[in-house]
Order: structure tokens, then sequence, then C-alpha cells
């Protein structure tokens, strides 16, 4: 059936004869729906390839971004979006859209591939950058030297049905326990048209982990910008306490449960077990038949949560092109040289790591 699927949007997407010569362009605004429609049909592409990121990342964090596409006879034939993080901490680098978990060229052809890879080359020479970094969910160049990779990230990804009874049982026991038991406390979902209390929640949860939050406005013009493809869902107990909350995109068939987080009584009635149950039960009814559980880094608290909800984790290699640099960057909590700096964060209280997170989270990427 998806092959079914990708074939239809493949057909969609390409021009019914090329003749003319392939060329590059940077996005304008009004090329933008012709680039989404573009996205929406080419097989390869993702909800992180749509031109709202631009808007959003531009504006909630001040990065320079470069929407690349190449058109062929007035048909566009491949995108890929750039962006520029440059830090004395972090390192400098060029990359598909940062906070994004894919990114990369989206394209229909070895061409028009080309020509966006050249690109990123050229603009990685110009800018010097440390690297130029690819978020695919396979390798794009396998086989090519210039073009390194490192097992870090996984993904967890998980076929879903219309029957609730079904994606229940397909819940190991243990935690389908937990389910059940916000069920029985009286737990319920509310969507919510602004991300007041989603904040809320998420900032309490990732100051615990000792990471620093985004700031709010980048979960507002996220709202703003995808509309009803961005759903907030929050968790509340039968007398309207806030418990957990999350930010979820919806893509084709799929649901993407992206940010989320739960306030100190989630752990009390299992709301985060709630939580994501709550959401699968509406992405499913919405018509949804893939839960993307979203990237984990391995030998994280995260990757062990969504493996024991029966997920399988498939390795993301992502692909990094080296320039100024001479070793691969290592920007994650697991790296030793940050264990202090987290252990702080945790003891900073909340309004403290609300006002200062915002400084130091654009520049991770």
């Amino acid at each position: 059936m998806n092959s079914i699927i990708e074939a239809a949007q493949a057909k969609r997407a390409a021009p019914l004869l090329a003749t003319g010569p392939q060329t590059l362009h940077l996005l304008q605004a009004q090329d933008a729906p012709r680039w989404d429609a573009f996205v929406r049909a080419c097989p390869n592409a993702t909800f992180f390839h749509l031109s709202g990121w631009q808007k959003v990342i531009e504006e909630s964090f001040g990065i320079k971004t470069w929407f690349y596409y190449v058109q062929q006879d007035g048909q566009i034939q491949g995108v890929l979006p750039l962006a520029e993080i440059k830090s004395r901490l972090f390192g400098h680098s060029l990359g598909a859209m940062p906070f994004c978990v894919y990114g990369g060229v989206a394209a229909l052809d070895d061409g028009a591939r080309a020509l966006l890879d050249e690109a990123a080359d050229k603009l990685a020479r110009e800018l010097n950058v440390g690297h130029l970094e690819y978020r695919g969910m396979q390798r794009a160049h396998p086989g090519d030297d210039s073009w390194h990779t490192k097992e870090l990230y996984v993904t967890f990804r998980k076929e879903i049905s219309a029957d609730d009874e079904a994606n229940l049982n397909a819940i190991p026991r243990k935690q389908r326990a937990m389910v059940r038991k916000g069920i029985k406390l009286g737990l319920k979902g509310v969507v919510e048209n602004h991300v007041d209390n989603m904040f809320e929640a998420y900032a309490n949860s990732v100051l615990r982990l000792g990471t620093p939050v985004f700031p709010k406005k980048y979960f507002a013009k996220l709202q703003q910008v995808f509309g009803d493809e961005c759903e907030v869902r929050s968790i509340y107990t039968a007398d309207d306490r806030l418990v957990a909350s999350v930010l979820s995109f919806y893509w084709r068939d799929e649901v993407v449960p992206y940010y989320g987080g739960g306030m100190d009584l989630a752990r009390e009635v299992a709301g985060n077990d709630f939580m994501y149950w709550n959401l699968m039960q509406a992405a499913s009814a919405r018509g949804c038949r893939v839960f993307d559980y979203g990237r984990s880094k391995l030998g994280t608290g995260a990757y062990d949560f969504k493996k024991n909800w029966g997920f399988t984790a498939e390795p993301l290699p992502y692909e990094y092109k080296l320039y100024a640099s001479s070793a691969l960057p290592d920007n994650n909590p697991l790296n030793p040289k940050y264990q202090l700096f987290i252990k702080m964060w945790k003891k900073l209280p909340l309004p403290v790591a609300n006002f200062l997170g915002p400084y130091i989270v654009r520049n991770l990427g």
C-alpha cells in the first residue's frame, strides 16, 4: 500500500514532461505555496521541510536560514532548507532546521539532488562552518567518504489501527497498566488554542532534566504557523488540575508528539502514559495510521520510556561533512563536559531557568 501511495505522490509532484534545464533558486514569499505543494507530494519529504519553518526559526530565534529549491519547466523538483548556528560554546554549523528531527534534501531525481548538494557545499565554504549536517531517516550519501555518520539518535515509529482496543492491547502489559491507571483516575485530554499550560508543564519537565527551556513564543509561533497541523493537548484531573501537556504535529497519515512535559503530579497519576494514549486515540480517530514517537538519544530515559511502549528503535544515520572542523560534533547532554552544567541547571529556580534558557537553547540546534 505504501508503495502505491508513494508512486501517486511522485506522479503529482513531477512535471508531465521535463525538457528545460534544472535551475537553483532561493525561496521567496510568493513561492511558499508551490514549495509546500511539492513537499506534501514528494515521497521523501517530511513535515520539517515545510516552508513555515523558515518563519518559525527566524522569528523565534533570529537564526539565519536559506531555503533552496530546484526548478525545471516551472515545476519544483527538490528542496533543501538550511540554517546556520554560530556559537562560541557549541560551534559553527550549517544544516537541517534547528530543533527539527528530520531534514536534508527532498528531491525527485538525482539531478535536483546534486544541485542542492552543491548549493549546500558552496554555502558551507562561504560561511566557513565547522560542518554541514543532514538529518535523514536513511543515508543520502552511502559510500561517499566525505560524508560521515555516527550512532547517537534513534527514532520510534509504529503503525496504529482504527481500533482503540487493538492499539491498547499492543502496548506491553506493564505500560498498559499505567494507561489504565490514568483512565480509572478520570484523567481527561483537552485540545487548547493556546500554549500557556503546555509551556508550564514543559518548563517544569525540562528543568528536572537540567535542560534549557525554549522560549514560550516559539511554541506559540508553531501553533500560529502550522494551524490544524499543530495540536496542543493538555491532560487534567477530574477536578481540573493540570497534569501534563504535549504539542504534536499531524503530517499525512502520521501523528508526531514533539514537545511535552508533566507537572510533579503526573508521576502520581500516570499522567504521561495517559497523555500519549489519549493522543493515540485522537490521532487514530483522525485517520492517522503511524505514531511517530520522535527521536531519542541512545542511553537516555526517553529512549527507555519509548521502548517500554513496545516501539522498536530505528537508527537515524545523520550525515556530517567536515569543513573547518576536524572532528564530528558532540553537542549532547551525554557529553561528560556538560554534566556539571546540567547539575547546576537543575538547581535553578524555575523563573530564572525560564528567563535564561532561551538565550542558551538557540545555539543548540
